[in-house]
């Protein structure tokens, strides 16, 4: 089994028509056994950036504060705010530097720049790919790419995208063993992020 693998996750982020959201389970387990139920994936940057991090757990947290550092150094040296295509680059150049020692971390980033969403995901050494419609992570990637590409459809409002993103994960994670125990949708627009729990099966 892979190291990717040993904890688990499942994650989406999707595009909208001026907004973008990001989903992830919240299990936190090694291998078939639960250990949290409560476990962040997806990590706040900033009020336009959301970094989801599919991997295992004791990395997830370290990349997730050496992002924040980074990103709160970048705002002290440049005097303005980073913008989701900067901060992907930065998160590609970050895991690349460790290619010999890698996080082991598959990242999404969802973000709004310009009023327009922008998705990249990573493998773990940081070889990024852009998209315009939905990218996905972690241990039942094969689930969530039958399912997003069955229910997206170009130019959601926040609320469809909100149902959508919602509707993928609680499908997809039902047939893997990895990842479930409920969720967390993060709808990012303009006027601000909207959080939500979602309860799913617990088995």
């Amino acid at each position: 089994m892979s190291i990717l693998a040993y904890n688990g996750a499942a994650m989406i982020a999707m595009a909208g028509d001026g907004c973008v959201g990001i989903a992830s389970d919240t299990r936190l387990g090694v291998q078939a056994q639960t250990v949290a139920t409560t476990f962040q994936k997806v990590h706040k940057i900033s009020d336009t950036i959301f970094v989801g991090l599919a991997g295992l757990g004791s990395d997830v947290q370290t990349l997730s504060q050496t992002l924040k550092f980074r990103k709160n150094l970048y705002e002290l040296r440049e005097e303005r705010e980073m913008k989701p295509k900067v901060f992907s680059a930065l998160l590609s150049t970050l895991l690349y530097e460790k290619r010999f020692g890698p996080y082991f971390c598959e990242p999404i980033v969802a973000g709004l720049q310009e009023g327009k969403p922008f998705l990249s995901g990573m493998d773990l050494i940081g070889a990024p790919v852009f998209t315009d419609d939905f990218v996905v992570s972690g241990t039942c990637t094969a689930n969530l790419f039958g399912t997003c590409e069955s229910l997206f459809k170009p130019n959601f409002q926040p609320d469809e995208l909100f149902e959508t993103l919602s509707q993928c994960l609680l499908a997809s994670v039902d047939r893997d063993a990895l990842s479930g125990w409920g969720g967390v949708v993060h709808i990012i627009t303009e006027d601000g992020v909207r959080t939500r729990e979602l309860k799913g099966r617990q088995d």
